[in-house]
């Protein structure tokens, strides 16, 4: 019997002669030597099977031996297993370019199990034997931005070897990460060359910023704008050349530039869709965000993205099920057609997606103090908030600028004031891209059974939400109210499952409450000082909270809201870099200079220093 080791396979034993072979399937743990090689500390299960010709197959279990792969044995004793784990997260830790500290996201190593329908005995093999995801990360160069957590590389282990998958994990557990993180090594691996993603509109935006923070080498483009542009766009993405990826895993410099990954929302897919789901234009992978958006299996949105020619789906959403098991039937229509059917009972449905589907919730994922966990959701105006916010600034400055001497800081913060409110809302026709996106989170937000708290400014805008958001029944909490009512509303929001939604201004919500039953905050519009804002999120996420707390802030790009964030991120940035993260950052807001800047005017005089 001769023994061969195989890139492919893994491991592999055959007998000499053509019509005899001897082969292994074997479960176990991976872990990396002290040498940086691949090998099996434990060997949990083996089982042999003898391949006769013309036909015929033996299998046999045996009792786990010492395995020797890829050039490295390790023995079987506990003391050689646990100095394996030492050694192995310490080459990792390395490997990866995390600080010895960051090891608390990622304290084990993440395996990378093979679908049960994966049937080829050496496809199953070679996940088994792959090395950790963290080496496969690290060996291909693919630095983060930060370490990702535990949970999370578990979600790209699972997303990695499928080609029909479901990836559930309750809102603010980092989906949107995950999806770009196994995509952009699948790419690097050459497994992908074409991938379409399809969002709602109001998060196109948000899935290239992800793309930009997580896989800033794969070539994106968003399809929009009109008939003939998005017709352009589509041909584009499929004309263009492939990406290349040398065997050190950098991206193949002789290849011109394309995209690799196209995302379109989902009215444009239906629009257009002669040209998505023509043969011609097959894709190796479909993503679906959001994908609750096709739970009628009946409608015009699922018939269109069930034709789209791909080889892998994957679909990702907070609510897999929001009213009846007809949801997960119609979103498993993409995914895996003719899976699930109605009639199937609930307990027949879980055994058939057990292997499809991943859902976490915060508490299974963060067992200690639970976080704070931010999301900033950058959003672009509306047409009409886009035309009335060039008009006013245009006409403000205009202004501004012919006060010279008499201009005071009171003048520049009533145009800042202004543009603000036209973030929120178009004065005219009442449009608003944060209602768009708000409106989406929070029917996530109900959907799980948690409540939610979102901030503004203004009793104008919570008036405004209040009325816009009616079918979720919020509860309101400013300054207008009665303080003999205060705690009669705040008791109604906790105890009433009818009432999800708590509509709150920051000067009364900032200081004072507990909240601790609420999970998640969403900041509508920014506040002067980012202290206010920590003490709103606070009341949230204080001691005795039991969740973790989802903080998500609206920012409407190329906007005064924008600059005014830089300016504020430029201070802690600074803050951070000369005393380190570990200490508060400073509460002022913006000095007189600052506020001038915003429009590019000059303080009338040189003084300084005066906090807005």
């Amino acid at each position: 019997m001769t023994k061969q080791h195989s890139g492919d396979v893994g491991v592999r034993w055959s007998l000499a002669g053509n019509d005899l072979a001897l082969r292994p399937t074997l479960s176990g743990t991976a872990l990396v030597s002290n040498e940086g090689a691949i090998g099996l500390s434990r060997v949990d299960s083996i089982a042999w099977e003898l391949e006769l010709s013309p036909a015929g197959v033996v299998s046999s279990p045996l009792e786990s031996p010492t395995v020797k792969t890829i050039g490295c044995v390790f023995g079987q004793g506990a003391g050689g297993r646990e100095r394996g784990v030492k050694n192995g997260e310490q080459e990792l830790r390395y490997a990866a370019g995390l600080a010895p500290g960051a090891m608390k996201h990622a304290p084990r190593y993440t395996r990378i199990p093979p679908p049960r329908d994966l049937v080829k005995l050496e496809d199953r093999l070679r996940l088994l034997l792959e090395p950790p995801l963290e080496m496969l990360l690290s060996s291909r160069s693919l630095h983060f931005a930060r370490a990702p957590f535990g949970y999370q590389l578990d979600g790209i282990a699972f997303l990695y070897p499928r080609h029909e998958a479901v990836l559930a994990d309750e809102m603010g557990l980092g989906k949107t990460m995950q999806a770009v993180t196994a995509i952009r090594l699948l790419a690097h691996q050459g497994q992908l060359r074409r991938v379409l993603l399809v969002c709602p509109k109001p998060l196109v935006t948000n899935w290239q910023r992800e793309f930009a923070q997580w896989a800033p080498e794969l070539p994106v483009v968003a399809v929009d704008g009109g008939a003939l542009r998005r017709q352009w766009l589509w041909r584009a993405a499929v004309g263009r050349t492939i990406l290349s990826v040398n065997r050190n895993g950098r991206d193949g410099q002789d290849c011109p530039s394309h995209y690799l990954v196209t995302i379109a929302n989902y009215e444009a897919v239906v629009r257009d869709r002669a040209e998505v789901c023509d043969p011609a234009n097959y894709y190796d992978l479909v993503v679906l965000d959001e994908s609750q958006r096709i739970k009628n299996a009946a409608s015009a949105t699922n018939e269109v993205v069930r034709s789209i020619p791909r080889s892998r789906s994957w679909a990702l959403t907070g609510t897999p099920i929001e009213n009846s098991v007809e949801d997960l039937v119609g979103i498993f229509e993409f995914v895996s057609p003719r899976q699930l059917h109605a009639e199937m009972k609930p307990r027949a449905i879980g055994r058939a997606v057990a292997d499809y589907v991943l859902r976490r919730t915060k508490e299974q994922v963060l067992s200690d103090l639970p976080p704070k966990l931010f999301r900033d959701a950058e959003v672009e105006l509306t047409p009409e908030q886009a035309e009335s916010y060039r008009l006013a600034e245009d006409e403000g400055v205009f202004r501004l600028r012919e006060m010279k001497h008499e201009l005071t800081i009171q003048h520049v913060f009533e145009l800042v004031l202004r543009l603000k409110q036209i973030c929120n809302f178009d004065p005219i026709t009442g449009t608003s891209s944060k209602l768009e996106r708000l409106e989406a989170d929070l029917e996530e937000c109900v959907a799980s059974g948690r409540k939610a708290i979102v901030f503004s400014q203004w009793v104008q805008t919570v008036a405004e939400l209040r009325g816009r958001l009616a079918r979720f029944g919020p509860a309101e909490y400013h300054g207008q109210i009665p303080s003999r009512r205060r705690d009669a509303v705040i008791e109604n929001f906790r105890d009433n499952l009818a009432c999800p939604v708590m509509l709150m201004t920051y000067g009364a919500g900032s200081v004072g409450l507990n909240l601790q039953f609420a999970s998640y905050v969403f900041l509508f519009d920014r506040w002067w000082n980012p202290a206010v804002e920590d003490q709103a999120i606070n009341r949230a996420h204080r001691i005795g909270v039991e969740r973790a707390v989802t903080v998500t802030r609206f920012l409407t790009v190329d906007t005064i809201e924008q600059r005014i964030h830089q300016i504020l991120e430029r201070k802690r940035a600074l803050f951070d870099s000369v005393f380190g993260e570990a200490l508060s950052a400073p509460s002022s807001g913006l000095t007189r200079e600052e506020v001038f800047s915003l429009f590019n005017l000059a303080p009338p005089d040189a003084r300084s220093g005066e906090a807005a």
